[in-house]
């Protein structure tokens, strides 16, 4: 195989442009790209799993000082006769191969961004003339992707708005091909090779944003809730003195206050029970969650025990709040409409960065105050 040493040490002047161009680097966390340190022998490859308008992976190949970008909306296929359409975006600086959380709303390529694989490659021809040929050819030595592949450029006449832009990812037939039924994209683990996080947990978490500034490694954020609301988090705030005396409630009991507990979830009945030590409540449309509070430290937590923090600040503003110094609060965060009704797509749009005062008028239908400390 060719191995190609000669790369040019930095990118061309306006190798950047249209990049740069996109972006305002003032809101986004993406880094804005400077010279790339030449000398190695090998190139660098990621791919990005990129939740934006529409789900996409987007495969980048370190060559001629840049990152050379293609969006693959269904992902690359390791059935050599599965030959998936790539559409060749802008070049990206080598920073960007490093990237991983959340681009604000608003901005180009709005979404959440896990790092899905990352390696080296090796080009098995001349990579300069057959990137600009359009059939450029290589092998991936990654922690997902390996053996040999190829990207084509299609050449169709008729091609106007995309003329030039549509190539193909193709797997190559070897060792490492599997048939069409073997999907990759779900066989192989989906979480991010670089933190091990899924891209829920990313989005919820907002806690690795890009630093340009600093050896250009991701860093955790000081803020993470900032990164995703615009809001500061509420998780530093000193616990009022507890005006509550959970000890003298009947059949309350001393003990430390437990990581999660399991969520009083609905359970389908034909009608509703009788007697008076029953509740009931109107259905709200929401999300259910647990709020844990710990000398004056607030998590939201998902019934599946994952962090929400950072989507409902105001949420987790009044929880610290309370009177007490630990609780355990089990709710439903939902949006509430003039007319009194509850909108999950408001909630949604809350959840996401749209919309955070909205939030900051519903906390849960329902808690019950876990009363195992004081």
């Amino acid at each position: 195989m060719a191995r190609d040493t000669g790369r040019p040490p930095s990118p061309p002047p306006a190798a950047l442009r249209e990049y740069r161009k996109k972006r305002d680097f003032s809101r986004t966390p993406e880094p804005e790209g400077g010279s790339a340190a030449g000398g190695r022998s090998d190139r660098t490859f990621v791919i990005q799993k990129h939740a934006a308008t529409r789900l996409h992976y987007d495969f980048r190949l370190e060559l001629e000082g840049t990152l050379k970008s293609w969006a693959v909306p269904k992902g690359p296929s390791l059935d050599p006769l599965e030959r998936r359409l790539a559409m060749h975006v802008e070049d990206h600086p080598i920073e960007y191969g490093s990237f991983e959380g959340i681009i604000p709303k608003g901005e180009y390529g709005g979404g959440t961004v896990l790092l899905w694989d990352r390696g080296t490659w090796e080009p098995e021809e001349d990579p300069h003339k057959g990137y600009h040929a359009g059939s450029l050819k290589f092998t991936l030595h990654g922690e997902k992707l390996k053996g040999s592949w190829a990207l084509v450029r299609i050449n169709d006449k008729r091609q106007t708005r995309d003329a030039g832009k549509s190539w193909l990812l193709i797997k190559h037939r070897d060792a490492e091909a599997r048939p069409a039924k073997v999907l990759i994209i779900d066989a192989a683990p989906t979480e991010s090779v670089a933190t091990g996080r899924s891209m829920e947990e990313i989005a919820a978490a907002g806690d690795r944003v890009w630093h340009s500034k600093g050896g250009g490694e991701a860093k955790p954020s000081p803020e993470p809730a900032a990164v995703a609301t615009g809001r500061r988090p509420a998780a530093v705030r000193k616990p009022r003195s507890p005006a509550l005396a959970p000890q003298d409630e009947p059949g309350a009991r001393r003990g430390r206050l437990p990581k999660f507990v399991p969520l009083q979830l609905a359970t389908l009945a034909a009608k509703a029970p009788p007697g008076e030590e029953w509740l009931h409540e109107l259905k709200f449309d929401g999300y259910r969650i647990l709020a844990r509070l710990e000398d004056g430290k607030v998590r939201l937590m998902s019934r599946n025990e994952r962090d929400w923090t950072a989507k409902f600040p105001a949420v987790a503003e009044s929880v610290a709040r309370l009177p007490v110094s630990t609780a355990m609060l089990d709710g439903e965060v939902a949006v509430f409409q003039p007319d009194g009704k509850t909108s999950f797509q408001a909630l949604q749009n809350a959840a996401s960065g749209e919309d955070t005062a909205v939030v900051s008028r519903t906390w849960p239908s329902t808690s019950s105050i876990w009363t195992g400390g004081t």
